[in-house]
């Protein structure tokens, strides 16, 4: 496996292990409220910025996986997918270019 590969592999665990190091103590303290949950996004300007960033982004990686898998026909990446949304962006980005970049 090339450095760039156990690069973007080991990204993709530090983005799916550094925030739910976060959010899992938030779950495990108020329950799994998801409007609470959303509240906490949009506390302030700050984090609705951030929130909504991070949701652009994730609408967009799905969209570039959707239309590379397509021409590519590389489904396994698609679990890049659900990665991006149940974990993040900084788990799902690094997980699709850790999959994208096997040798063809």
């Amino acid at each position: 496996m090339s450095p760039l590969r156990l690069l973007f592999l080991a990204m993709a665990l530090w983005g799916a292990i550094h925030p739910m190091s976060h959010f899992i103590p938030w779950l495990l303290e108020n329950g799994m409220e998801l409007p609470a949950l959303v509240a906490a996004w949009k506390i302030s300007s700050a984090t609705t910025g951030l929130y909504w960033d991070l949701v652009i982004a994730a609408c967009a990686l799905t969209v570039w996986i959707i239309a590379e898998v397509s021409v590519r026909k590389n489904g396994l990446a698609l679990i890049a997918i659900p990665a991006t949304f149940l974990i993040g962006v900084s788990c799902g980005l690094p997980l699709y270019l850790f999959l994208r970049s096997k040798p063809i």
